[in-house]
């Protein structure tokens, strides 16, 4: 029961999208419930769902209390005797089947993402990818990615459609410390999900190597990728003429080429030392350099897309700010840059958990045109709104004389 009387859609109709059903064949199918009394895999869903909206920030303690609350018993149907512990939390989360989790982000996504109109994206489904690290407490961690201050990171590779997060994956091997091999990581997995997949994915520099532009290429994957300024190539063919001089507000494409790149092939001399020697890759890409004539700054493109104008091509890169906003949402709104398991399967729960809050709240945050702090104040407060009721009812009240339409 809301009491924003201009919203389009209360967060009750919001949690209707969860699919119950759903849920109830994920139970009865895996063995997210082996071995468990009380924590079965709906009530840790519910609880990390409810915990991730009403607080600023989530611990073991936090999860603990709430699932001890009468209100969250009350809202989600459980029994008064029900109780749990921290230690029981902690070690469920270490060992509950992380792809029961998995499996319903994917659905809900699927069903989200079936239910806005793709004109409202762009002209072609631009996917913008991107990583995030999280440091906080991670020299705990027993699995991660070594840096030389001795603390273990985790990286998170995003994939976000414009409107939802379409993919994410979780890396704590040493080698993807490079964002070469965690973005193509990526890109490659959300491939692998669709049959017919139209998207064109928005890189930003992280992403270098010319093999893996060429593993692409090769399997028809549409890329936009910032370049590093100056870096070799060898120019084909010139698509710019003084005919077709192409020029947008401050902006002037100084250079619109079919290229081949150059790359390190890894050699080992005599003595067993590994050095590289250039070598240039015969594969056809596009180079787009644009330059701003305010500052003089010059933009490198490299894309595997002929046609698209250049002025698509720049203007569809800076879609990719998008996911650095989405982040600062995960972040800031949506805790997650505090790892609440430092086990890395207690990790992709809580970030599974994360991906599907932040799908919910943003439709909530759409539907009623409000910005990501607003929509995530009114969703703790509808949720306080809605226990407030049922414990009304359970106590023999009437919740329309509280909550006045």
């Amino acid at each position: 029961m809301s009491v924003f009387k201009d919203h389009k859609i209360s967060l009750k109709q919001v949690l209707e999208f969860i699919p119950e059903a759903l849920l109830s064949h994920l139970s009865a199918s895996s063995k997210v419930d082996y071995y468990s009394k009380v924590l079965h895999g709906r009530k840790m869903f519910y609880l990390l769902l409810f915990c991730i909206f009403d607080n600023e920030k989530l611990s073991q303690r936090t999860l603990e209390d709430t699932f001890n609350s009468s209100g969250f018993k009350a809202l989600f149907g459980l029994g008064e005797e029900e109780k749990v512990r921290r230690s029981s939390i902690s070690e469920r989360l270490s060992k509950i089947d992380s792809n029961y989790f998995k499996e319903i982000y994917e659905q809900m996504y699927g069903r989200f993402s079936s239910l806005y109109d793709k004109s409202e994206i762009e002209k072609y489904n631009l996917i913008r990818v991107d990583s995030t690290i999280v440091a906080d407490t991670c020299c705990k961690l027993k699995e991660g990615i070594d840096q030389k201050s001795g603390k273990k990171l985790v990286k998170f590779s995003f994939s976000f459609d414009g409107i939802l997060p379409s993919a994410v994956e979780i890396f704590t091997g040493q080698k993807y410390s490079a964002e070469d091999n965690a973005l193509a990581e990526a890109v490659l997995s959300q491939i692998k999900k669709q049959e017919h997949h139209d998207n064109i994915y928005v890189i930003d520099r992280g992403l270098q190597s010319t093999r893996t532009m060429k593993d692409f290429k090769e399997k028809s994957v549409k890329f936009i990728i910032r370049s590093k300024e100056n870096r070799k190539f060898e120019e084909l063919e010139s698509f710019l003429g003084s005919e077709n001089v192409q020029k947008w507000e401050d902006w002037e494409v100084i250079k619109d080429s079919k290229v081949n790149l150059y790359t390190g092939k890894p050699i080992q001399n005599k003595r067993g030392n590994l050095h590289y020697r250039e070598e240039k890759v015969e594969t056809d890409f596009r180079l787009v350099v644009i330059r701003n004539e305010k500052d003089n700054k010059e933009f490198w493109f490299l894309t595997n897309e002929f046609e698209l104008s250049s002025k698509e091509i720049a203007e569809y890169y800076r879609k990719r700010w998008d996911i650095e906003v989405f982040f600062r949402f995960l972040k800031q709104e949506l805790n997650l840059s505090h790892l609440v398991s430092l086990n890395k399967n207690g990790i992709e729960v809580m970030v599974y958990m994360t991906m599907i809050t932040a799908m919910l709240l943003l439709i909530y945050k759409k539907a009623n045109n409000l910005g990501y702090k607003t929509a995530k104040r009114r969703i703790a407060m509808e949720l306080r709104d809605m226990i407030t009721a049922i414990l009304i009812v359970f106590a023999g009240g009437d919740p329309a004389k509280v909550f006045k339409t």
